[in-house]
């Protein structure tokens, strides 16, 4: 799977003159992992110059961190070459039915690096493999799984990724059938009522076609949307924040029943209604201060927060504003914030990912926390991913709820986190 770097070199030569700085040459490696496998890439012989020289032009990462990043980013896509499964594609080391969605990360976190396109060799394989799993509905996804949406919305994030034509009819047909998915008047709810127009559902996005939505699946499908190119004013992305509306924990502008109840801190919950009991809604952090209500967490208010800059809610709107305040207030990247301290370590490498998308978003290099203090959310975040990266280049999160225990998962997590901070 190594390639040669021959031309590679000039270009890479050339960034860095560019750059105005000096990097190490392109290496190769004649070390194979065992006797009987093929060669391995080499982290060292993924030059580093492209990425300083996306840092050298934005300027918001010092020396220091610009060298790290690019070295994690290396090590990162590194890691995952080295371990696919035997068909080429990434999955879950206790079941194949993720498949499509471990690989459509992994292939984005690698297409995303400067050396790789649709058309590099060690991409073709797991691109093939993505690809074999569109059903005839458009969807990307694994017949025995039930995570249509998540799965389809990963899968087109990596096909716009790749800027392949041959894609645009696999990639046209999969964003046809997430819209698909959207909860609207008179689909079915999941104990078997009609949804109705003031229906808390309306909007939102589940796992299938008609469970219950919630914030995880309708961030994964707005960002799906936005990547593929789908306006902010498109209606389905204007029904889509409705729902991310009311799962706001702020009662001025969310008139569901828990909220009027809450902490009222501008944070988000999981969903604002469940199945069979539509004034409840939920929270992966359990209830508000004192039981009432529910308690806002780090994930799903990042969700909401890209999710609303991706449908062009202005900056000064006060919802957006209530989020970035909770943003500020909760500042920290060492666990999830605000989950309970049992389980703050619960979903924190899906948080760098969201994290960083929802900063990128913002365009602000700095953020002033409620205290006063200033925080380079770049640095922060390369200075934590490098504290937990594991010696082989991965990631991987002590606390195994939401599948990350798992290394191909979460280092492409790591990786595409990374990307966002480094990228102009």
């Amino acid at each position: 799977m190594r390639k040669t770097a021959t031309w590679l070199s000039v270009w890479l030569i050339a960034l860095v003159a560019l750059a105005g700085c000096q990097d190490r040459p392109p290496e190769t490696s004649d070390t194979p992992a065992d006797p009987d496998s093929e060669e391995t890439v080499d982290a060292d012989a993924l030059s580093s110059a492209t990425w300083r020289k996306f840092v050298k032009y934005h300027g918001a990462i010092d020396a220091e961190h610009q060298t790290l990043a690019a070295d994690l980013i290396d090590r990162g896509v590194a890691y995952l070459l080295n371990h696919q499964n035997a068909n080429s594609a990434w999955g879950l080391s206790d079941s194949d039915a993720l498949e499509p969605a471990v690989t459509a990360l992994a292939i984005k976190a690698i297409v995303q690096y400067p050396a790789y396109t649709a058309d590099s060799p060690e991409l073709k394989d797991p691109i093939n493999v993505l690809l074999s799993y569109q059903q005839a509905d458009g969807g990307i996804y694994d017949l025995r799984e039930p995570a249509k949406n998540y799965t389809t919305s990963l899968a087109v994030m990596a096909m716009v990724a790749c800027d392949s034509k041959e894609m645009e009819t696999p990639l046209r047909n999969a964003v046809k059938f997430l819209r698909g998915l959207q909860i609207v008047p008179g689909s079915e709810s999941p104990d078997g009522k009609t949804i109705t127009e003031d229906d808390p559902f309306i909007g939102g996005v589940s796992y299938g076609r008609h469970g219950r939505p919630d914030m995880s699946n309708v961030g994964m499908w707005m960002e799906a949307m936005h990547e593929a190119g789908v306006s902010p004013d498109d209606p389905a992305m204007q029904e889509a924040l409705a729902f991310i509306a009311r799962t706001q924990n702020r009662s001025e502008s969310n008139t569901s029943a828990w909220a009027k109840v809450g902490p009222n801190d501008g944070g988000f919950v999981y969903a604002p209604a469940v199945a069979g009991g539509p004034a409840a809604g939920e929270s992966k952090a359990g209830a508000g201060p004192g039981g009432a209500g529910l308690r806002s967490y780090g994930t799903m208010t990042y969700v909401g927060f890209k999710s609303m800059l991706y449908a062009d809610v202005a900056r000064d709107d006060p919802r957006v504003r209530a989020a970035f305040d909770w943003i500020r207030h909760y500042w920290r990247l060492d666990s999830n914030p605000n989950m309970p301290a049992a389980q703050s370590l619960e979903g924190l490498y899906y948080y760098y990912y969201v994290f960083a998308k929802a900063l990128a978003a913002w365009g602000e290099p700095v953020i002033t926390d409620t205290e006063g203090a200033d925080h380079n959310w770049r640095h922060e975040l390369i200075d934590a991913l490098a504290e937990r990266v594991s010696e082989d280049g991965s990631w991987v999160n002590t606390e195994a709820r939401w599948m990350e225990d798992q290394p191909a998962l979460v280092t492409a997590y790591a990786i595409i986190a990374l990307q966002e901070a480094v990228r102009p």
